[in-house]
């Protein structure tokens, strides 16, 4: 399974960048969909979740200013970015978890950046 990941791409602070990101095998039972970023030097961390249910948490750096959602039908899980600042520079990861019968498989995207000009 590949996950498929585009939207990033180069933006002036305050701008806005909308992520996408599809697995290749669309039959997945996915469970949870999440994106991660990664900047130069730095360790990878959770940017915004979303459970099957809905349910969504952030990191704090980008509530307020990030939205994910998913569209089930499509198993897409999307990061809407606005009011972008230089500190979200980064390389963005999706990942998602899925069940393969009763056990819980990660996937991760191959990454997308984001870059944010001052």
């Amino acid at each position: 399974v590949q996950l498929q990941a585009s939207g990033g791409g180069l933006v002036q602070a305050g701008g806005s960048l909308k992520l996408s990101c599809v697995p290749s095998e669309r039959r997945l039972s996915i469970n949870t969909m999440a994106w991660y970023r990664q900047a130069p030097g730095k360790q990878r961390e959770l940017v915004a979740g979303i459970s099957s249910g809905g349910s969504t948490n952030y990191a704090d750096s980008v509530k307020g200013r990030f939205t994910i959602s998913r569209d089930n039908a499509k198993n897409t899980v999307y990061l809407q970015m606005n009011n972008l600042k230089p500190e979200d520079t980064a390389v963005y990861y999706c990942n998602v978890r899925a069940y393969d019968g009763i056990f819980l498989d990660t996937y991760w995207g191959q990454g997308t950046q984001v870059t944010v000009s001052s």
